[in-house]
């Protein structure tokens, strides 16, 4: 009997880690969503995913519109994303989310504040795994991102990784992580396409 508890013991644990692994929440909400938004009342959170969202037809659109297939653990059609409305009194004006991009040496974190016209208002990563992380965290790199939307990545292909247009203008603050720096722009247009199709923002 001891035995089997384990067993089930060790299983619960290992669908929670799973789940964590997967999941990209805000670390402190509360501090998180007053920092990004400091004239916010309050905030909402949501959990969807594709599967919830369309199964199938909706991964096979969010793919062709990325440019990319889904792969690994991190995109799965079941993956929790957590998307935080936010508030000031009772309307809307932002949203948070953030998404789980593959990088050069491990999970990168990408998120992204919003308006509610999807328009980026602020950009940073809250993991990221590289000799160059202080680099990319400065707000220099970042703010290159405030302002950008949807239509500054629509033509972007991650296969390649040619930067065209506004994009263009994003400097790589550490050239020896190339890798990294693509990544980024991958997991910023996962991130907008899925706020889109979502139906968070038009």
């Amino acid at each position: 009997m001891k035995h089997v508890l384990l067993m089930l013991a060790l299983m619960l644990a290992a669908a929670m880690s799973l789940h964590a692994a997967v999941g990209c929440d805000l670390n402190d909400p509360d501090r998180d969503v007053k920092r990004l938004f400091p004239n916010s009342s309050g905030y909402k959170t949501f959990y969807v995913s594709v599967q919830q969202k369309g199964g199938k037809d909706l991964l096979a659109k969010v793919e062709k519109r990325l440019g990319d297939k889904f792969t690994g653990m991190f995109e799965t059609m079941d993956v929790p994303y957590t998307v935080y409305e936010v508030y000031k009194d009772k309307q809307v004006i932002g949203y948070i989310h953030g998404v789980n991009q593959k990088g050069q040496y491990g999970g990168i974190q990408i998120f992204l504040a919003l308006d509610t016209k999807g328009t980026i208002t602020a950009f940073y990563y809250q993991k990221l795994t590289n000799q160059s992380a202080k680099a990319f965290r400065s707000a220099e790199f970042g703010r290159q991102f405030v302002g950008l939307s949807m239509k500054d990545f629509t033509a972007y292909e991650p296969a390649t990784g040619k930067l065209e247009g506004t994009l263009a203008k994003i400097k790589n603050p550490a050239p020896k992580a190339e890798r990294d720096f693509k990544a980024t722009f991958r997991g910023v247009k996962k991130n907008l396409i899925l706020m889109e199709e979502f139906g968070y923002i038009k």
